[in-house]
């Protein structure tokens, strides 16, 4: 009966070593904050009317214009910023156009918010300004 106990607590002791670690997951830098690659794919760049001053325009430019955005999403280089207003939904995405150059929004995607079919991505830009 002694040696059952003492191999069960023996067993505690050595599934008690394989429990994790204690110490939080690093914090994830801020978009700002993330280092950029040297390694550039040259994003294509839209140029639709009614897109003026949106393309091309920095992640601070946007989010002056269009306040707090709904989804700040980063992954390597690039960065989605999503903005939603009544009837719609804009997607801003954000490259750098080459290894020197400051990150601008190169594309943008506009869709409704009930049913999620493409809208015009000029009129979705009007109507998220004007929450």
């Amino acid at each position: 009966m002694k040696s059952a106990a003492l191999s069960l607590a023996a067993l505690a002791l050595l599934l008690g070593g394989c429990a994790g670690s204690s110490k939080p997951a690093p914090a994830r830098p801020t978009a700002a904050a993330q280092p950029r690659s040297t390694v550039v794919r040259v994003p294509e760049v839209m140029a639709p009317k009614g897109l003026e001053g949106v393309i091309g325009a920095s992640p601070e430019a946007l989010l002056k214009r269009f306040g707090t955005p709904r989804i700040d999403l980063v992954e390597g280089d690039a960065r989605k910023l999503q903005f939603a207003g009544a009837k719609c939904v804009l997607d801003i995405f954000i490259y750098p156009v080459s290894a020197v150059a400051q990150p601008t929004a190169t594309h943008v995607e506009a869709r409704l918010r009930q049913g999620g079919a493409p809208a015009d991505p000029g009129a979705c830009i009007r109507e998220v300004e004007r929450r």
